[in-house]
């Protein structure tokens, strides 16, 4: 594929609700991060979003894959018939969806109210790892300010994570790969670049940042990608998120 075949399936994938918003009101966003492949026959675009939706119940990493060809996570056997089936493909060519879960479910989460952070956690359970629950002061020290005084919310805590436990609330490489056939090698990983406002119609093909990174998928070369616009994926940048 070329710059514009490129642009045209992430674009079809905003139109179709695959492509992440970042400021996705059932979502409060914490972390996100991008990386590219390619080898000589195919492409691959993977975008990864940490943050917690209370209809979800605990906090994800949603890894979204776009590819000229994609390892499937699901198959014909998941869905009642064939038909269903290759609906599913028709209707997702070129991306597939991935969800994980860097913190399990514990008695952290206030048994009568999941949206925040009990007042008796003492640590958090974090990839398998203890790690000691931070206090309203920690989250004010990275920037983080607590929406009820004197309690922790959930997706508050998953921005103080986001600081302090960046790669491991993050895909590690295999897990960001899931989806990408293992011949593309990894060419490209970002921790910071600007993203398209979704939900005010912006699509990536108008989107300087998201134009040079089709240009580097299609021609291989990484050198074509310097920022054209100031990042905007921390969080701060999209107050709408989880507010739905």
């Amino acid at each position: 594929m070329n710059s514009p075949e490129i642009l045209d399936v992430l674009d079809k994938c905003c139109e179709a609700f695959t492509f992440p918003m970042l400021d996705n009101g059932y979502v409060y966003l914490a972390a996100t991060r991008l990386a590219l492949y390619r080898s000589e026959q195919d492409w691959a675009m993977t975008i990864e979003v940490f943050g917690f939706s209370p209809r979800a119940g605990v906090p994800d990493t949603h890894v979204h894959t776009f590819a000229s060809r994609l390892l499937r996570e699901k198959n014909a056997a998941d869905y009642a018939d064939a038909h269903a089936w290759d609906n599913y493909l028709r209707n997702n060519p070129n991306n597939e969806s991935r969800f994980l879960f860097p913190i399990d479910e514990g008695d952290w989460q206030d048994e009568d109210d999941a949206e925040k952070l009990s007042a008796a956690a003492q640590t958090i359970p974090l990839r398998g790892r203890a790690i000691s629950a931070p206090s309203v002061a920690e989250l004010i020290a990275y920037g983080i300010e607590c929406d009820e005084p004197g309690r922790i919310g959930v997706h508050e805590l998953c921005r103080w994570l986001a600081a302090t436990q960046r790669d491991t609330v993050l895909a590690t490489a295999q897990e960001r790969r899931a989806s990408v056939p293992p011949e593309l090698p990894q060419i490209l990983l970002l921790d910071q670049w600007h993203h398209p406002n979704v939900v005010s119609g912006e699509l990536p093909s108008g989107n300087a940042d998201f134009r040079a990174l089709a240009d580097v998928l299609a021609r291989r070369d990484t050198g074509l990608y310097t920022p054209q616009a100031k990042p905007n994926t921390d969080w701060r940048h999209w107050p709408g998120g989880g507010q739905l």
